[in-house]
């Protein structure tokens, strides 16, 4: 996995989501419109910036760290409830997409 690809600010695409896996694309994509999306900035220092929505529909954001382990990005600490496990997907049809398990 290119590591500089991952340094960007990834947003939830949930129409996308499966029963077993969550769909993000960069903050770039052109996503449909929608009355919040979660995400999350992955910064080269290794920080992670969790991007939430609050009980009043404001934004949140939380700080944590992220790794690289093998091919499998890790979102979070261990046993945290924001622990998360991204890996790219491979199809030509998403590129620049990452899908993280449920």
């Amino acid at each position: 996995m290119d590591v500089k690809a991952l340094c960007r600010h990834w947003v939830h695409s949930h129409e996308e989501d499966s029963d077993t896996e969550m769909v993000f694309r960069p903050a770039s994509y052109k996503f449909p419109p929608a009355r919040g999306r979660k995400g999350f900035e992955l910064k080269p220092d290794g920080t992670l910036i969790d991007h939430g929505i609050g009980p009043t529909d404001r934004r949140t954001k939380g700080k944590g760290k992220w790794k690289l382990e093998d091919d499998e990005l890790r979102l979070g600490e261990r046993g945290c409830r924001s622990a998360l496990l991204a890996r790219r997907l491979g199809d030509r049809r998403n590129p620049g997409c990452y899908t993280a398990a449920t």
